[in-house]
């Protein structure tokens, strides 16, 4: 049985493939070693895993790919924590760009993006990802991403720029204070899934000029900052792939049609694809 697990921060969205070709499908907590210690990854699996998933010693095969999965450092802390809980298992950790890159490519070469909790781009050329600079996280990166919305409308609430009626739906949704959001971003872990998770209220307001404005910018600053650091990027399809990508996909399909740039896939979650790209290289 093969396992296949893709993973951002805030959550890992896991695929067992049984020889019946039936698949079960479960999620858990984000399994990011940027921010969990192999001990943390560990209790995570321990205490989300499925009890029937967890006792299923006929695993032989996991595939996990993963946000702050980029180090080999970063792939032992995972790979690690998999192998006290399935050590029977052949294991294979690596970054979600490679995922991500599988599930939305195939084979073929072109731009792969992710825009979830946070936002990252690679090249694929049909066999290997080729990272850029980016992916540098919530604090200095993450353009485009549930975080960066987040970020937006936190500072622009807790500032006093957003429009009346809509700093009114703001505070009576979260009931937010400066010290909330202090104690929540600097002094607890997860600050990114903590920002990210107010990206939700654009979804309530969409339809207004403050949103429609705030994704236009967000995806514009992606595309200027990732999308056009690759010099030939009019010449592949780009493809997205996460929550924000998905949700707000007339937005972005807007926004890359504005700058010349062919939009490919767009998927939520690359977990199925990625399973049956991972079924096929394995009988290859």
């Amino acid at each position: 049985m093969i396992l296949v697990a893709d993973s951002g921060s805030s959550k890992t969205d896991w695929l067992l493939a049984t020889p019946q070709q039936e698949t079960q499908q479960f999620r858990t907590s984000g399994l990011n070693p940027y921010f969990l210690t192999e001990k943390e990854i560990s209790k995570i699996l321990r205490d989300q895993i499925p009890e029937l998933i967890a006792q299923g010693n006929e695993i032989s095969e996991i595939y996990f790919f993963g946000a702050g999965c980029s180090s080999p450092d970063r792939h032992e802390i995972v790979s690690n924590a998999l192998s006290q809980y399935f050590p029977k298992a052949f294991i294979s950790v690596d970054s979600d760009l490679y995922g991500s890159a599988y599930a939305t490519c195939g084979h073929d070469k072109g731009i792969c993006c992710v825009l979830g909790t946070g936002s990252n781009i690679s090249f694929f050329d049909g066999e290997e990802i080729h990272a850029g600079k980016h992916g540098l996280g919530f604090v200095l990166g993450d353009e485009g991403s549930g975080t960066w919305f987040g970020k937006a409308l936190v500072t622009g609430f807790l500032y006093g720029n957003m429009p009346d009626d809509i700093n009114t739906k703001f505070e009576k949704a979260y009931h937010l204070t400066r010290e909330d959001v202090i104690k929540n971003v600097y002094q607890k872990p997860g600050g990114n899934s903590y920002l990210a998770g107010f990206s939700k209220f654009l979804t309530e307001i969409r339809n207004t000029e403050y949103a429609q404005t705030l994704l236009k910018g967000g995806f514009q600053e992606f595309i200027d900052t990732n999308i056009k650091s690759y010099p030939e990027y009019h010449k592949y399809k780009c493809h997205f792939v996460g929550s924000i990508a998905h949700v707000f996909a007339d937005e972005l399909k807007a926004q890359c049609e504005a700058n010349g740039i062919r939009v490919g896939k767009i998927i939520r979650q690359p977990i199925h694809d990625l399973l049956d790209f991972m079924l096929e290289k394995s009988v290859g």
